[in-house]
């Protein structure tokens, strides 16, 4: 563009192209990284428009079907099963396309030939062979922007599917059109009912007729299968890659080694050794992201590991691995410096997603009155007759730590562990020595039949257990004094941070308030400065929302969080956290497009066990139920551990994985 100045000179104006260069622009056609977007929308709309065609037969026959037909990949069918099947499969191609896919663009390039031949064919359309010969030539011209690669088990398993279903279809509908044979006009021979199932499975009408409406009554259900084989058989070649989550025995080493050097930085540094997930180093190898794909998402957790002047390398060849595999790049958990690294990086967008508890040891203490309800807790469940233990892994004997993690094992009370960016996801690993371990124990009161009377001479009471010793009270446990168990993660040098909190149903209220401080208490002689809680999602929110003059947009988004706390832990971990006076560490979910956030949200949420899809099984069948406990609670507080009593007036108590809420089964 050009604007005149005194009447006599031009000059460009910064920023904008001139008109040469915008024709230029159009002549050119899009940018290469806009095809496959662009080719998506046309499919979409193709498919869009077919099954509308197919669900309503006044858009099928009305004017706005007309011109619709010139698209590249509309059938004009009217066949509404045609159109509707045709319809569902392009819309699948699109999705493919749109996430650049190397087989969805075989399919495109294979298919949009033939379409030009059909519109050239059977509709004397030039515009719609014009259409398909340009999309087609944009597909050829920029195949490069078409590099994703799908499961390569798809090439093995689509086929399969296609024959083992195909033939299952076609038998099921041959017995189904053979059903209905005696009520056929003429007398159809067995190659005509095959045909006419074929033709069937296809979405179009057969060579058989019938009386009445049992043509129509047949279509629908063989339609229904040629549909079904052909979206099993498309999905599973272009879905993407699934890899096994697995740290490998060569990257274990060299993640352990970068967290010996960096590990002071983040304190979620050390979930980065969970043994399900996959690690991608920088070029230098000083630094590393660990991530796993769960539903196409490329979930990375915390900060990347290692040194700051690497990650920019490790997060590209982390986002040259989404790309290459079509997968959605995010970041769950990351700290603002991590923020600004990635966006700054990769181009990613940023929002905070909750806050960190940290709690500095030097600066803590029970004195105050802002201190005295965990205070008076700690006081009331120490008179009771409970005491603590605060140890490193590596102090405590082998028998006491395999009868912990048993313990932890049956308090769980999911049938899974869960966690991932928070969360190990084990206990007392010989490699994880430096771990702190702090357990609650409380001997259970003796019964007043002994194996000797009180003076001597007598014999042991009938009842006295057989092997001498006190009998086994009501209230004791499998476990025997354990009651409780809160399992520390190293933190740099200095540090450490909360892994899980279990307890027994049957202990008192508080036990995690009290192993908490007891590990504060320890944690100077542990050499331990500072000590990292659970993470409260939302929290900024939440205690800005009780504020005097807070306005309505964020009273009404407080109050749907505790609305939402009724099932989730929101607002309870937050003020469990509140507690201990901790100073607030922000963090972060880094994404790429504000659309992708549902779709990362369900993967984290079934990376952190809080959602379960069901795994297709062989055989139907029962799975036994998990063994619990009598006195076991069910229902949105069942992994904190509280007791069948009623709940105190302060409130539940957060457990589980870093105060992780119910699982929900789906």
């Amino acid at each position: 563009m050009s604007v005149t100045v005194d009447g006599d000179k031009k000059e460009s104006v910064p920023g904008r192209p001139g008109r040469a260069e915008q024709v230029r622009r159009v002549l050119r056609g899009p940018r290469p990284e806009r095809i496959p977007p662009l080719a998506a929308a046309v499919c979409a709309l193709a498919g869009l428009i077919g099954v509308a065609a197919g669900l309503s037969p006044a858009f099928r026959h009305g004017r706005a079907h007309a011109p619709a037909e010139v698209l590249p990949g509309a059938t004009g069918s009217p066949a509404p099963a045609l159109a509707l099947g045709s319809g569902v499969l392009l819309l699948l191609l699109a999705h493919g396309l749109g996430r650049r896919k190397r087989r969805a663009w075989r399919a495109a390039a294979a298919l949009l030939p033939l379409g030009a031949a059909g519109q050239f064919a059977y509709r004397q359309s030039a515009l719609g062979v014009v259409l398909s010969l340009a999309v087609l030539a944009l597909l050829v011209v920029h195949r490069r922007e078409f590099s994703a690669r799908s499961d390569p088990r798809g090439r093995r398993t689509a086929p399969l599917a296609l024959l083992l279903m195909g033939a299952g279809s076609l038998g099921l509908g041959l017995l189904l059109v053979g059903a209905h044979s005696g009520q056929a006009l003429g007398d159809p021979t067995g190659a005509d009912l095959l045909r006419h199932t074929a033709y069937g499975l296809l979405g179009v009408e057969g060579p058989v007729e019938y009386a009445g409406d049992v043509s129509r009554t047949l279509g629908h259900p063989l339609g229904a299968l040629g549909l079904l084989t052909a979206v099993v058989t498309v999905h599973l070649a272009l879905r993407p890659e699934r890899p096994d989550a697995r740290l490998s025995e060569d990257d274990e080493p060299r993640l352990r080694d970068l967290l010996a050097r960096h590990g002071d930085r983040d304190s979620l540094g050390h979930f980065a050794l969970r043994r399900d997930k996959s690690a991608v180093f920088s070029p230098s190898g000083k630094a590393a992201v660990c991530y796993r794909v769960v539903s196409g998402v490329m979930l990375a957790s915390g900060n990347p590991v290692g040194d700051v002047e690497a990650w920019p390398g490790a997060i590209e060849r982390f986002m040259a691995t989404a790309r290459e595999r079509s997968w959605t790049p995010a970041v769950m958990g990351c700290s603002r410096t991590g923020a600004e690294v990635w966006t700054r990086e990769a181009g990613l967008d940023a929002l905070e997603l909750g806050d960190e508890a940290v709690v500095d040891v030097a600066d803590f203490s029970l004195s105050g009155r802002a201190m005295r309800n965990v205070r008076q807790m700690v006081n009331r469940i120490e008179r009771s007759g409970y005491t603590t233990r605060v140890r490193r892994a590596h102090d405590v004997p082998d028998d006491e730590l395999a009868a912990i993690r048993r313990a932890a094992d049956e308090w769980r009370g999911t049938d899974t562990e869960r966690g991932f960016s928070m969360a190990l996801g084990r206990i007392g690993d010989p490699a994880d020595g430096d771990a702190v371990i702090a357990t609650a124990h409380r001997a259970a009161p003796a019964s007043p039949h002994t194996d000797a009377p009180p003076h001597g001479g007598a014999s042991p009471h009938p009842d006295a257990p057989p092997h001498g010793g006190a009998s086994p009270h009501p209230d004791a446990s499998p476990h025997g004094d354990l009651k409780a168990i809160i399992h520390f993660v190293p933190w740099g040098t200095d540090g450490m941070s909360l892994e899980l909190m279990r307890r027994d149903r049957s202990a008192d209220p508080g036990m995690n308030e009290l192993l908490i401080v007891a590990a504060l208490r320890a944690a100077p002689g542990l050499k331990v400065g500072r000590v990292s809680l659970n993470f409260a999602m939302f929290r900024a929110a939440l205690a800005r929302g009780e504020r005097i003059g807070a306005g309505p947009v964020l009273r009404l988004w407080r109050g749907t969080l505790i609305f939402l706390s009724r099932w989730f832990q929101i607002e309870s971990l937050y003020k469990f956290n509140a507690k201990f006076r901790p100073r607030w560490e922000p963090r972060f979910v880094v994404f790429r497009k504000a659309r992708d956030l549902p779709r990362i949200g369900f993967a984290a949420m079934r990376a952190e066990g809080f959602v379960t899809l069901p795994s297709p099984r062989p055989l139907p069948g029962r799975r036994a139920p998990r063994p619990r406990r009598p006195d076991a609670r069910v229902g949105p507080y069942a992994e904190e551990g509280a007791p069948p009593a009623v709940r105190p007036a302060r409130g539940p108590e957060p457990g589980g994985i870093r105060g992780t809420p119910p699982r929900l089964s789906i």
